[in-house]
């Protein structure tokens, strides 16, 4: 008997390879030679070696882009593939909501489907009439349940799936994208169903492109990027890196904007020869914590004596900008130090911004403030927890204005 403190799911190490497709006479040759144990020449190696356990009770959320890996490893945790090297203990009855509906038979009504797919999860037909009428409701298809599910729409399927699967309540729940299909009040009941199997003492384990869905209902989160576990810990946590790799990302392939395209041309006559967040300079992003002290400081180099001006700006890290100022605007005069670099120093007090990857950049300016010619900049992290949306976090107080008229 498995202590009451085991984990339910623990994976050691877990490798999981396919064969790649062969041309002409060698596809033979590879059935054969699988068909003899032996193990293929050609792999695609879609998971590599994969560690991580989850206990009772606990709600972890897997991120990853498109091939990552995800599908394949929900797939070895319920038990559809076994894994090429590795480990993987189940200590818990596993529902798994991967493919909804894919068991269903075409021809057969909704209804008729319903007792089927109950007595392949191992319902007698009196237990399926207990809970048919609770199926239907949740399925909220009306009079369709009776017509062949071959006439369905895609949501209409997928309702059906989702009320059949979770008819037979699991120790641990395996998701891969439901709530991305369906519409709005479906996706309502979904997470409302969810919300309460986790408050019965349920596991959850919820795949989904949407980091809204994973903050609200996971604790945890794990992502993968290619077929490797690249980070895990808090949701919080694990979303905004993951948020800010894809910002990082997006940025990197954008044109790059004509100001910098001049700047580069300019050959950097006013340059920025160091610049420095709270005092540091690396290229390694600092993290602040929620309304927290950034200052931004640095040298810079002017050609002929005369006191540059200096842009300081602040964007996200896919390049949106968040907020900006120059020197000049402000009346404030740069001094020359005794190396001949004149110094710079800004600081933004109680930071509102919202939680995720920024970037802090410094513009070296012409005498005038008419030209940007050079620019350095670094990452830093804002830290925290929030639901809001957009960049900034705005002081705000909820009430009842009683200067505006109720309605008749």
């Amino acid at each position: 008997m498995s202590s009451p403190f085991a984990p339910l799911f623990s994976l050691q190490e877990v490798c999981k390879d396919y064969p790649l497709a062969e041309k002409g006479g060698q596809q033979l040759q590879q059935v054969w030679s699988l068909l003899r144990g032996h193990s293929p020449r050609h792999v695609f190696r879609a998971l590599s070696d994969v560690s991580f356990s989850i206990h009772r009770g606990e709600s972890l959320g897997l991120v990853g882009v498109n091939g990552a890996g995800k599908s394949t490893l929900l797939k070895l945790m319920a038990g559809v593939v076994t894994p090429t090297h590795g480990t993987i203990e189940r200590n818990a009855r596993v529902g798994a909501l991967l493919e909804l509906g894919a068991g269903f038979h075409q021809e057969y009504s909704g209804r008729d489907n319903v007792f089927l797919a109950c007595a392949l999860m191992g319902l007698s037909r009196r237990e399926t009439l207990e809970r048919l009428d609770g199926i239907l409701a949740f399925a909220d298809i009306g009079e369709h349940i009776d017509q062949p599910i071959k006439h369905y729409s895609s949501g209409m399927i997928v309702r059906l799936g989702f009320a059949v699967a979770t008819s037979v309540t699991p120790e641990v729940l395996i998701t891969d994208e439901v709530l991305a299909v369906g519409d709005e009040s479906f996706q309502k009941k979904c997470m409302t169903w969810m919300e309460s199997f986790l408050a019965g003492g349920g596991t959850l384990l919820l795949c989904s492109h949407s980091m809204y869905h994973i903050q609200k209902m996971c604790r945890q989160a794990l992502w993968l990027h290619e077929g490797r576990v690249r980070m895990q810990g808090s949701a919080a946590d694990v979303i905004r890196s993951y948020l800010a790799w894809h910002e990082e990302r997006d940025r990197a392939t954008k044109a790059k904007s004509s100001a910098e395209l001049a700047a580069q041309q300019a050959g950097g006559i006013y340059q920025v020869k160091s610049m420095f967040l709270n005092g540091r300079d690396s290229a390694e992003p600092i993290l602040l914590p929620p309304r927290g002290t950034l200052t931004v400081s640095g040298r810079l180099h002017s050609p002929d004596g005369r006191t540059p001006q200096v842009a300081v700006g602040i964007v996200r890290a896919d390049g949106t900008p968040v907020y900006g100022i120059v020197s000049e605007m402000d009346g404030h005069a740069l001094t020359a130090g005794a190396d001949g670099l004149f110094r710079y120093a800004i600081t933004f007090p109680e930071l509102p911004l919202l939680p995720g990857r920024y970037v802090a950049r410094s513009h070296a300016m012409d005498p005038e403030g008419l030209r940007l010619f050079d620019h350095v900049e670094r990452p830093f992290e804002m830290g925290g927890t929030s639901r809001e949306f957009g960049y900034l976090q705005l002081r705000h107080e909820w009430h009842d204005d009683p200067e505006v008229p109720s309605p008749p």
